[in-house]
């Protein structure tokens, strides 16, 4: 799995993918940093959070489209697979490699709070809380990212069609107010995850939301597991 992690964090920053995300996120961050938070002088981190959302949807495609897409394009898969590590190890070593760069985004961003507390008084728990959600959020994201790339070798595919799902998640919970069956509209609700992560932003630390991302992202790194493995015996 390190070896994994190792290979797959390199070949980030190898090619120009690792460098986009980043550079990507500081710009758009900035922006709204500076049109949001320091033009309206709120010290709330969630402002760019919020704002940055929609356009992680894209990073996160950007992020995950030639994670294992890649590797059945050029035939590379079996070679992997018959390699000593464990199709679970290369799964979650991919999907850390991936986190791995996210979090190279979180170590900048946080030139913003440092800013709002030198100049300001934001409250400590809410900066936390956005922090940890953001993460739990888009860990969940990734997850559903590396999962969709197991299933095509075209990383255009696995890019177009990560990014309308996760749009479809992102705005699930608009369809909960207009659906009047009491069941279904709880299942949605149970499903939204940007909901959950509202109390976050809010400084509500909930362990029943942190349990609710981690099993997210480990039903769908399960299933991308389950994917592979079964590809290796058809």
């Amino acid at each position: 799995m390190i070896a994994v992690f190792k290979k797959e964090l390199k070949n980030y920053f190898i090619s120009p993918i690792g460098y986009i995300f980043v550079a990507v996120f500081t710009f758009f961050a900035s922006m709204f940093f500076s049109g949001g938070i320091l033009a309206s002088r709120k010290a709330d981190i969630s402002l760019m959070f919020s704002d940055i959302n929609i356009i992680y949807l894209f990073l996160a495609a950007l992020l995950t489209m030639r994670l294992l897409s890649e590797e059945k394009n050029k035939k590379t898969d079996q070679l992997l697979l018959s390699s000593p590590v464990s199709i679970t190890g290369i799964v979650v070593g991919k999907y850390l490699a991936a986190m791995a760069v996210f979090g190279v985004t979180m170590l900048i961003s946080l030139v913003y709070p440092w800013i709002m507390f030198k100049y300001g008084e934001p409250a400590l728990s809410e900066v936390i809380g956005s922090y940890i959600g953001f993460i739990l959020l888009w860990g969940a994201f990734i997850s559903v990212g590396i999962f969709i790339s197991s299933l095509t070798e075209s990383q255009v595919i696995s890019g177009v069609f990560t990014f309308a799902s996760l749009l479809l998640i992102y705005f699930i919970s608009w369809f909960e107010v207009s659906i009047e069956n009491t069941l279904i509209r709880e299942i949605i609700g149970w499903l939204s995850l940007l909901g959950r992560y509202g109390e976050f932003q809010a400084g509500i630390l909930n362990i029943e939301n942190v349990i609710y991302y981690l099993s997210f992202i480990f039903v769908f790194l399960f299933l991308t597991v389950r994917v592979i493995d079964r590809r290796r015996y058809s």
